[in-house]
This record gives structure tokens, sequence and C-alpha cells, in this order.
């Protein structure tokens, strides 16, 4: 079987995880050290997702970790929550468009917490690209069984 970047229990694997966990981290630290994050829903949501992708994502880089130790194979045992995510970074994404455009909400309160909430929900969609990548990876290794 030909292996692809990203593959469950490979390096490029570990790599990916990794990285969707250090950018759903930086979401969830960005977005909860910014004030007034607590009056939006889909602002808590976010965290409370992300939160979820950062112990999802380490949880996959141990399981690549000790599969890369002691050489197993894990392309039968692997599982993604995307869906989760992506909701989450498209809802606060959209409250974001409607406090800068449709609303004065960032020209009243701090640039810097809507500064804050943008850089956050940058970083999940940047958590949401790698799951993509992940899950890409993952159906299609599983269709070549």
């Amino acid at each position: 079987m030909k292996e692809v970047f990203g593959s469950p229990g490979k390096r490029s694997g570990l790599v990916m995880r990794i990285g969707q966990c250090l950018c759903a981290a930086g979401s969830v630290g960005i977005m909860a050290s910014a004030s007034g994050f607590s009056t939006t829903t889909a602002f808590c949501y976010l965290i409370g997702s992300m939160g979820l992708q950062v112990l999802w994502s380490f949880g996959l880089a141990c399981l690549d970790i000790h599969a890369l130790r002691f050489n197993r194979d894990l392309l039968n045992h692997f599982m993604v929550t995307a869906t989760l995510s992506l909701a989450a970074a498209s809802s606060s994404a959209g409250v974001m468009v409607f406090f800068t455009r449709d609303t004065s909400v960032c020209a009243i309160e701090t640039k810097f917490a809507c500064i804050m909430f943008q850089i956050s929900i940058t970083l999940a969609f940047a958590t949401c690209f790698l799951i993509a990548y992940s899950s890409y990876v993952s159906f299609w290794l599983v269709a070549s069984f």
C-alpha cells in the first residue's frame, strides 16, 4: 500500500496531529484571554469544541507515538471530529462578520478584543483545514483496502 502524507501511525501523521492540537490550543488560549468572549454563545461554543479538539488531537498524537515506537499499523483505528470543529469555527466567524460589518460593537468595545477574536477564529479554521486533510487521508486509506 502506498504511504500518504498524514497517515495514522506515521511521522507525517504525528506532525498533523500536533499541528491540530497546537492550533486548537492557540484558538482556546487567545479566545479565553480576550475580554467579553463569554457574552456570545458562538464564542463559548468555539472554546468548547476547540477544547475537545485539543484533547482528541493529543490522544491521537499519543496513539501515533505509540504506533511509531512499537511499529504498529493504525490504519483501521482512526476517527475524526471535523464536523463539530467546523461548525464552531463557522458560527464564530459569522458572529465576527456581524460584529465588524453590521454593528458597531468592535468600534464601541475595545478593538483589542475583536482582533483577538479574529485571531482565535483563524486558528480554529487552521485546525479545521488540518482535520479536513486528515479526514481525506483516512477515507482514501479506507477506500484502498
